[in-house]
């Protein structure tokens, strides 16, 4: 019997997402849990698996398409022997409401399932006008597909196409145009949460310099002894801070309207630069874990977050933030408060002297700056005093 393949929820908070791009065409075999399309939502790429056996009947919903909310349908799956035909029903009852009283209003940013009619439309538009690099490039370069001569089968439009265009119609001492680059999904809520946490929450600032030397010392006589696994001075600042968050835990926290939540484990949360953003994969129960462990887990994680590979539970959540920029040569910067916590740990680069700079921002409505400052106190001391957090 047919069925409908629904768009999901990957995350408590997920409401739309983006259909990025389908792994599976029209009449291919599924089997449960193969991967069968890339859904973007606000944090991350995942891949969506399939829950039942079938033949991939009709894709609804083509590839890079935004704002598709929870549970549209976005396929047909039908059973081994059935054909589109058979769904002909299943088709016209998510399409066409009851009555025309209780048909719901639309809004502007909902997918509604496509048509019967409309199917043909889409493939012919989506699949033989252009192909999806053809698309790509022709919006880089600001051309419009409507003035190119496809020459792929059925009057496709192909790479070649796109580049045939651009060097007939290019000029000698023509001013290179400007590139118009949408914004991800990820990248608009990037935005929207950074400007909502800098507007709402008052931040304050302190920075310490950190003796690196004993630190450095560490790092490089565990590697010597362990070539197999490089412990790295980020994976050393986390283990510091998980412990500094253990004694003043007035910084392990989350704000919320009228409470302040306070952790008694430190989850950190390690931000890592992504195509198209930026994310923050979680490291529980630091403050039980090894330097080892650390290393092993963050390379782990970092390595699932560049390839969207992250599950929503290893990425939401988390009591404290760290940012480092000094492998970029970055000295000092201030960055933008994770909400719901209330403090993140901006590391710079260690520098010729042996110093390294650490500012810390807080948040105003829920520590003061004597904590604040008792909490970089403790960080120096574990930092120049690297035993102490191994005991």
């Amino acid at each position: 019997m047919p069925s409908l393949i629904k768009m999901p929820a990957l995350s408590p908070t997920m409401e739309k997402g983006t259909l990025s791009k389908w792994l599976k065409k029209e009449n291919d075999k599924i089997s449960a849990g193969d991967l069968i399309c890339e859904i973007e939502t606000d944090k991350a790429t995942m891949e969506l698996e399939a829950v039942d056996d079938g033949i991939l009947g009709k894709i609804l919903i083509p590839d890079n398409t935004e704002n598709v909310l929870v549970t549209t349908p976005i396929a047909v799956l039908l059973s081994a022997g059935e054909k589109i035909e058979d769904a002909t029903d299943l088709l016209s009852s998510i399409i066409k409401p009851t009555t025309a009283q209780t048909a719901p209003q639309t809004p502007k940013d909902v997918i509604p399932p496509p048509q019967p009619s409309q199917l043909k439309n889409i493939e012919q538009s989506e699949r033989i006008f252009a192909s999806p690099l053809a698309k790509r490039l022709a919006n880089e370069q600001n051309i419009s597909l409507q003035d190119v001569m496809g020459s792929g089968p059925n009057g496709r439009i192909i790479k070649r196409d796109i580049e045939n265009y651009s060097s007939s119609t290019s000029q000698p001492n023509q001013k290179q145009e400007t590139q118009k680059i949408m914004l991800s999904g990820m990248r608009k809520v990037i935005g929207k949460r950074l400007t909502e946490a800098k507007q709402n929450i008052p931040h304050f600032y302190l920075t310490i310099d950190i003796n690196a030397e004993r630190m450095l010392a560490m790092r490089a006589l565990m590697n010597e002894q362990n070539k197999d696994m490089k412990i790295t001075v980020n994976d050393i600042i986390i283990k510091a801070t998980a412990c500094g968050l253990t004694d003043i835990p007035t910084l392990n926290a989350t704000f919320h309207d009228d409470y302040i939540m306070q952790y008694s484990q430190p989850d950190i949360c390690v931000a890592v630069s992504i195509e198209g953003g930026l994310i923050t994969p979680i490291l529980s129960s630091v403050h039980t874990k090894n330097l080892r462990t650390i290393s092993s887990e963050i390379k782990v994680l970092v390595e699932k977050a560049k390839n969207g590979k992250l599950k929503p539970e290893e990425y939401q959540g988390g009591t404290f933030t760290i940012s480092n920029l000094g492998m970029f040569g970055i000295q000092h910067f201030q960055a933008i408060i994770n909400p719901p916590q209330v403090a993140i740990l901006a590391v710079g680069a260690v520098q010729q002297n042996g110093l390294m700079s650490l500012t810390l921002s807080v948040d105003h409505r829920a520590v003061d700056g004597s904590d604040a400052a008792k909490f970089l106190q403790k960080l120096k001391m574990y930092l120049e005093q690297p035993e102490l957090m191994l005991v």
